[in-house]
C-alpha cells in the first residue's frame, strides 16, 4: 500500500513518539526524535519494501535514531520522573509512599534483562501489540508474549508479590 508523506505521519507519528517515549522518558527527545524519524522515513520512502508494516519499519528507524543519540550522550537517561510524575493530591505523606514504590518499582525495571525490560515499555507505555513488539524486536509473536508475561512475575517477585 502507498502513503502521501502526509497519510504517513497522520497515521503513525503518535505510536511512534510513545515508542521513543518509551525508550528514552523525556518529551523534548521523544519529539524531536519523532521528527527524525519521519524525515529520514520520507527520505528513504522509496526503500521501504513492505515486508513489514509501515509501523514497524519507522520503529526501526526510531530505534536506531535512539542508540545514535544514547551513543552521543555516552550515558542512560532516567526515565522515572517521565514515568512516575508526583501525584496531583499534594499530601506529603502519600506522595511519600507512592514515590518510594514508583522508586522500587523503577529500580526493579531496571534490573531486568533489557530486552524484557524494553517489551514492558513497549506494551505498557507504548501500548503496541504483542505481534509489532515481536517485529520491532526482530522476534516472534509469542516471544514477545512470554518475554512479558516472564517479565511481570519476575518484577512481582523482586517486589515481594506473588511469583515463582
Amino acid at each position: 500500500m502507498e502513503y502521501s508523506e502526509e497519510e504517513l505521519y497522520q497515521l503513525y507519528a503518535k505510536s511512534i513518539y510513545r515508542y521513543i517515549f518509551s525508550l528514552c522518558g523525556e518529551a523534548d527527545t521523544a519529539e524531536e526524535l519523532t521528527q527524525e524519524t519521519f524525515y529520514l522515513a520520507l527520505k528513504n520512502l522509496h526503500t521501504f519494501r513492505g515486508e513489514s508494516s509501515p509501523q514497524v519499519w519507522l520503529c526501526a528507524i526510531a530505534k536506531r535514531l535512539w542508540y545514535k543519540e544514547l551513543a552521543r550522550r555516552k550515558r542512560l537517561i532516567s526515565t522515572q520522573e517521565a514515568i512516575f510524575p508526583p501525584s496531583p493530591e499534594g499530601n506529603p505523606a502519600e506522595d511519600f509512599m507512592r514515590h518510594n514504590d514508583r522508586l522500587a518499582l523503577y529500580y526493579a525495571m531496571q534490573r531486568l534483562a533489557p530486552e524484557t525490560r524494553e517489551v514492558i515499555y513497549l506494551r505498557l507505555a507504548g501500548d503496541f501489540s504483542f505481534r509489532d513488539i515481536g517485529a520491532i524486536l526482530g522476534r516472534s509473536e509469542i516471544w514477545a508474549r512470554m518475554r512479558f508475561y516472564r517479565g511481570k512475575e519476575e518484577l512481582a517477585r523482586m517486589l515481594g508479590g506473588k511469583g515463582k
